[in-house]
């Protein structure tokens, strides 16, 4: 067996493992699209393999040649459509299906070409390295934020690109690539051939993997800090990310305020009405809570009714304001399944860190905030001034009513 015929082998066991493996990722969760569209693309990759190694079998090569090359162009556009399911675009599947039938025609008359032609070779080599362009092309249009393996892989797909373009150059450099099909797993060129493609297909695949993989890992730590009823963090995960939002900012120079919250009369609403009420209550207010926050505010459930908001960059008076917009916005809400006269509100306490203090300074002295807003008669915002525990005379009372 020559080294070619070894290598090819190797690229069908290899590709067989990481089909399997894409399908192992898929079946941990059915609405992996891209896993499924990777193993396909893996499994066309053994399909061409095998067709390799049964061309020395036939006389007319030229059926075989054919097929084997549309197959492993098919691999690459599964490849690029599990990309674009996995970075959220669309998949170009028009121009990459015309692309795939015009290149196979295109490769199917070549063949009457002199075995060793430019044009011939270079029909044969420069649609795979369009495909690892487009792929690149899908990476680099998409709107998700890319880490460092994303950036990796937009690196590997146009080294691929590359020496799929460089393919009929090296055939040169080592005599061609065989008298006839038949022969071409005997030259040297095949074997430098299925070794970059052994390497580039693992590259791709492993960094695949690893996207994938970093991917579930995200979603499974997401779902562990999320409150499922509210989908805010829950009491936990708004500890850590406050603590890094204070870090921050203090970081940074800049101010950074809290802000809790704590539904009134919430139990006589689960009492009087049922908890499924309760639920669409606490779904509200956490909807109203997320609609006015910005994208670098943290804010979780931390408790049964309480919740909590950390706004960098905002100081004392801005936090106030935040806090008041909140309460007057929830209140004017109505809550399914309430009778219509039931208004629901919150009361709220606010605080901006100072020198010298931790985060659990701040959420205490917010916390104590909100006690004072709670015995002012509920519906209202108190703020603390400071550490000496100096509260402000303008806290706000307004439309101070029972639930």
């Amino acid at each position: 067996m020559s080294g070619a015929n070894f290598i090819l082998l190797i690229n069908l066991s290899v590709a067989g493992l990481l089909a399997a493996s894409f399908m192992a990722v898929a079946f941990h969760d059915v609405g992996r699209a891209p896993a499924r569209w990777f193993a396909s693309g893996y499994v066309l990759g053994m399909v061409y393999s095998a067709i390799e190694f049964s061309i020395p079998a036939f006389t007319d090569a030229r059926l075989p040649v054919v097929t084997a090359f549309a197959v492993f162009l098919g691999a690459t556009i599964a490849f690029n459509v599990g990309l674009a399911r996995k970075y959220g675009v669309a998949p170009p599947w028009p121009p990459m299906l015309f692309f795939l039938v015009a290149a196979t025609i295109v490769v199917y008359f070549v063949q009457d070409l002199p075995r060793q032609s430019l044009v011939r070779m270079m029909a044969y080599q420069l649609p795979y390295a369009v495909m690892q362009f487009v792929g690149l092309a899908i990476v680099w249009s998409s709107r998700q934020r890319r880490g460092r393996l994303d950036r990796i892989l937009m690196a590997v797909l146009a080294a691929s690109a590359v020496q799929f373009a460089s393919k009929p150059f090296i055939a040169h450099a080592f005599g061609g690539w065989g008298a006839n099909p038949q022969a071409y797993l005997q030259s040297s060129y095949a074997l430098v051939s299925q070794s970059l493609g052994t390497v580039f297909a693992l590259a791709m695949a492993l960094l695949t993997l690893a996207i994938l993989v970093r991917d579930v890992l995200a979603e499974v730590t997401s779902r562990s800090e999320t409150d499922t009823l509210s989908r805010l963090l829950n009491r936990g995960a708004f500890t850590r990310q406050a603590e890094q939002a204070v870090l921050g900012a203090m970081r940074q120079g800049v101010p950074v305020a809290l802000v809790i919250a704590d539904l009134d009369h919430f139990k006589s609403i689960n009492d009087n009405f049922g908890h499924a009420s309760g639920d669409r209550v606490i779904e509200t207010f956490a909807g109203s809570l997320r609609e006015a926050a910005a994208g670098h505010h943290v804010a979780g459930r931390i408790g049964g009714e309480e919740f909590a908001i950390i706004l960098p960059g905002t100081n004392l008076a801005a936090a106030r304001l935040f806090a008041e917009g909140t309460r007057s916005a929830f209140g004017a809400l109505r809550i399914d399944g309430l009778p219509a006269h039931i208004s629901c509100t919150a009361s709220f306490g606010v605080a901006e860190l100072h020198p010298g203090e931790t985060t659990a300074d701040l959420m205490r002295r917010a916390d104590e905030a909100l006690y004072l807003a709670k015995n002012a008669g509920r519906d209202c915002v108190r703020v603390s001034a400071g550490p000496a525990g100096e509260w402000s005379s303008s806290a706000i009372v307004i439309n101070s009513r029972s639930a």
